[in-house]
C-alpha cells in the first residue's frame, strides 16, 4: 500500500492537524534499495523523516504494518510520539509467523498481482462494502498493484520476524487500538494485547468490519481525530 490509502481520513484530520502520510519504503513513492528491511527499519525511517521535517514529535496514526511501525517507534523512541491510535495491526503475529508469511512471501513474487487481488480483497473488506462502493475498492486494487512485489514480499519477511511485545511498555504514550470485528489477518485479541501492554492504552472493536477499517468507513477519524486532540506535541 501506500500513504494514498489514507485520503479520506486525511480530509478529515486536516481540519485540526497538519497531516503527513509517507510512504515506507519500496512502497508509493519511497525508494528502496533492494535490501532486506525489518519493521524498526521502517520505524527508524519515519523518525528520520521527523527529523527532516524538524519535528521533535507527532501523533501518529498506524494501519496495518503502518501500525506495527507506530508500535516501533513509540517503543524506542516514546519521546516522538505523543498520541497513537493503531488500526487492525499487531505487535507480533505469533510463533508461526516466520514460515507462514515466508509461504506468502513467495506466493507473492510467483504470482502476477493480478491474481493476488481476490485474497487480497476479501481480506479487506466486507462483503457488503465491495458490492456497495466498488469504486474505493477498485482505488485501493490500483495502489496494490502499482506497489513492487519485490518490495510486497520483503515487507511480508519484516511482518513475520516482528517481535515488538517487548516494547510495549515502554510506550508512554496514550494509546487507541481499534479492529474490525471480522479482521482474521489481525483479529480483536491482537488490539487487545497491544491495549494491555502499553502504560495508557485502550482497546475498541469495530462492528462489521475487516482489515482495513479505516478505509472502508472513513467516518471513524472523526472519533480518533478527539482522542488526538486531548494529545500534547512537545515542542
Amino acid at each position: 500500500m501506500s500513504g494514498a490509502i489514507w485520503a479520506s481520513a486525511a480530509s478529515v484530520l486536516s481540519g485540526s492537524f497538519d497531516v503527513i502520510a509517507p510512504d515506507a519504503r519500496g512502497h508509493g513513492s519511497s525508494d528502496w534499495d533492494g535490501q532486506p528491511f525489518s519493521v524498526h527499519d521502517l520505524a527508524d525511517d519515519v523518525c528520520g523523516l521527523l527529523d527532516g521535517l524538524g519535528l521533535p514529535a507527532a501523533h501518529v496514526v498506524g494501519l496495518s504494518m503502518g501500525g506495527s511501525t507506530a508500535i516501533s517507534l513509540a517503543g524506542r523512541h516514546p519521546g516522538r510520539v505523543s498520541a497513537m491510535v493503531l488500526a487492525d495491526t499487531t505487535a507480533w503475529y505469533g510463533p508461526a509467523a516466520p514460515r507462514t508469511w515466508e509461504a506468502r512471501a513467495s506466493a507473492v513474487l510467483s504470482q502476477p498481482r493480478e491474481r493476488q487481488i481476490p485474497f487480497q480483497v476479501e481480506r479487506w473488506f466486507t462483503d457488503q462494502f465491495r458490492n456497495r462502493s466498488p469504486a474505493v475498492v477498485n482505488e485501493v486494487v490500483s495502489v496494490f498493484l502499482r506497489t513492487s512485489s519485490l518490495a510486497h514480499a520483503a515487507a511480508c519477511r519484516a511482518l513475520g520476524t516482528m517481535d515488538s511485545r517487548g516494547l510495549l511498555a515502554a510506550i508512554t504514550a496514550p494509546v487507541l487500538v481499534m479492529t474490525g470485528e471480522e479482521d482474521y489477518a489481525t483479529p480483536p485479541e491482537m488490539g487487545q494485547a497491544i491495549a494491555d501492554g502499553v502504560v495508557s492504552g485502550q482497546a475498541r472493536i469495530l462492528p462489521g468490519l475487516r482489515h482495513l477499517s479505516l478505509v472502508e468507513q472513513p467516518g471513524l477519524a472523526d472519533d480518533f481525530s478527539r482522542f488526538l486532540a486531548a494529545g500534547r506535541v512537545a515542542g
